[in-house]
């Protein structure tokens, strides 16, 4: 293996917790840190511990549409968690190392676009706001532009499929446990992606029971191939780590060593931590095959204190799934330009009807997005969102985004939708532009 510079950032959020007794809570970083310690990592050279940088209104306006605001929805350990993925970014992306994993919390997958609370234990999307921030920082001078995303946590990550759903830049792959059997209850093979970005959204959902044998055969015959025909510039991995057998609130069976070996084939520039909430038996030593990986160390030794070889027997009927799922995926990624035009056909606008339920907030919001079809190869078409938060009887808010490569058709369709959106309809009205890095509300 060759040696390679890792970049560490940790930050347990000592003083944000949803409840006293919830998974997400400090101590999921904290058995991994004095895990770290006691290993010696960070008395390797090659290992490089840095301190997480404040992410700043800014950052999270580029990416979501706040409801009432900034100042009503994010902690600041949440400013804290995001900026500890912008810190990773900026060390991967000043070659200072040559690649990074953000061990922060809280997480961030499931926060979609429009928030108007957490769901999910999610607030900010950490890993969208990263995305945008890298191509507003760096993408012209470092020719960043297609970037891949591939969750690994076992719950899909919705948000991150929300936000890039019309993105043609951004491939997101998620690989999750089946959505019919844990939250959200999304995630299948059919959500391909909107009109201007159909097939850039891959979902890999496994069987409950699903062991390290599964997992990475759906890495090295799915993923892997997929990644190298679509050859993003930037790899990110939402890495979360409740895919493990020992895991209090999922029912899959991976393992420590796996996480290892996955990292190691799957090689990201940048990882993030997303869930994973068996605090003491697996996230200590994940976090350290992870680690080790990256940095291209034996991981070898990487193994729990109650790891049996026996019950990494995967049951046969999961490994025929897995290849039809292989075979299914693979018919919608090569033959993805038809199907576009089989679901989407050739209409100037498209709409879509989303309902979503923030479980952590208990908010119920009604959502209707309408997407401007755009022949322009990476423009992903301007996008109008009119949402409604159904625990309070309000007036619903309008949203515009302008996408980063917008074209003039385009950037002209969403101006109109935002001057002619009267105020005295919506609580507010915002525009959200992305290709002037502006922000602007009504």
């Amino acid at each position: 293996m060759t040696k390679k510079k890792t970049g560490l950032v940790f930050f347990p959020a000592f003083d944000y917790a949803i409840s006293p007794n919830h998974p997400e809570r400090e101590e999921r970083l904290l058995y991994t840190q004095d895990q770290v310690s006691e290993e010696g990592l960070l008395d390797f050279d090659n290992i490089i511990e840095f301190k997480p940088d404040l992410a700043t209104a800014e950052d999270i306006n580029r990416v979501h549409f706040c409801v009432p605001g900034i100042d009503e929805l994010v902690h600041a350990s949440h400013l804290i968690s995001v900026g500890g993925t912008l810190t990773a970014a900026d060390k991967v992306m000043t070659k200072e190392v040559d690649n990074a994993f953000a061990l922060v919390r809280p997480c961030g997958h499931h926060s979609m676009r429009v928030v108007h609370g957490t769901r999910g234990f999610c607030t900010l999307n950490m890993e969208a706001i990263m995305v945008e921030y890298i191509r507003e920082k760096y993408g012209d001078k470092n020719g960043i532009k297609k970037i891949a995303i591939v969750d690994t946590d076992c719950h899909h990550g919705d948000g991150s499929q929300d936000i890039f759903w019309h993105d043609p830049n951004t491939l997101f792959i998620s690989l999750h446990q089946d959505g019919r059997t844990l939250y959200p209850g999304s995630g299948f093979p059919d959500e391909l992606g909107g009109p201007n970005a159909f097939g850039t959204t891959i979902n890999l959902p496994m069987p409950p029971n699903t062991c390290e044998e599964g997992f990475l055969y759906v890495l090295d015959e799915i993923v892997m191939p997929i990644l190298a025909d679509f050859k993003p510039d930037l790899i990110i991995n939402s890495a979360g780590q409740d895919n493990h057998y020992s895991d209090p609130i999922t029912n899959m069976k991976f393992t420590a060593q796996g996480y290892a070996v996955l990292n190691d084939r799957l090689k990201p520039d940048i990882a993030v931590l997303e869930g994973g909430y068996s605090i003491e038996s697996a996230l200590p030593y994940i976090n350290t095959g992870i680690i080790l990986a990256m940095a291209g160390m034996d991981y070898s030794q990487i193994r729990e204190p109650d790891y049996d070889e026996e019950d990494q027997k995967q049951d046969p009927r999961i490994n025929d799934y897995l290849k039809k799922l292989k075979e299914v995926t693979f018919e919608r990624w090569n033959n993805r330009e038809t199907l576009r035009d089989e679901v989407y056909g050739d209409a100037p606008f498209h709409t879509r009807e989303q309902n979503i339920y923030y479980d952590t907030a208990g908010i119920r919001e009604s959502q209707t997005e309408t997407v401007r079809t755009c022949k322009v190869p990476d423009c992903g078409g301007a996008v109008t969102i009119e949402s409604r938060n159904e625990s309070r009887p309000r007036l619903p808010v309008f949203a515009v985004q302008i996408p980063r490569f917008c074209c003039p058709e385009c950037r002209t369709w969403a101006e109109d939708q935002y001057n002619k959106a009267e105020k005295r309809l919506y609580t507010q009205v915002l525009l959200q532009d992305k290709q002037k890095d502006t922000y602007t509300q009504k």
